[in-house]
């Protein structure tokens, strides 16, 4: 979010260094935030919880080396590779045979509307 200020009126930067101050001024009465995780640790292990098992592995497995900011949890939040990838179908609707369902997720309408007229699931099963 970089502005330029040469292209700002007089009013707009008074505006924008209001702005700044505000924002100078609730960041200056926040605590550390190393003091801010150090107490949640161990409220955490006060109660008998770890903080990974309260927020995941990602909120308290990162080093005093480790790279902080923005793109710091990148690999850690990359969804797993078998995610998105195609399924061979299971289910093939006889009128239609273009159209099939592999099994996973919400059941196709035409496939709910058979079973909903008592229909097995069976029937519809690639062989």
């Amino acid at each position: 979010m970089a502005i330029d200020i040469n292209t700002l009126s007089a009013k707009e930067l008074d505006a924008l260094i209001n702005q700044a101050k505000k924002r100078r001024t609730t960041l200056a009465k926040r605590k550390p935030i190393a003091t801010v995780r150090n107490k949640l640790t161990q409220l955490a292990r006060a109660e008998g919880y770890s903080v990974e098992e309260l927020f995941g592995t990602g909120s308290s497995s990162r080093g005093e080396g480790a790279p902080r900011g923005p793109k710091a949890g990148k690999a850690a939040a990359r969804k797993s590779a078998a995610k998105g990838s195609k399924v061979a179908p299971k289910y093939r609707n006889p009128e239609n045979p273009d159209e099939t369902w592999s099994g996973r997720g919400k059941q196709p309408r035409w496939l709910a509307a058979y079973t909903g007229q008592g229909r097995s699931l069976d029937e519809f099963k690639i062989q």
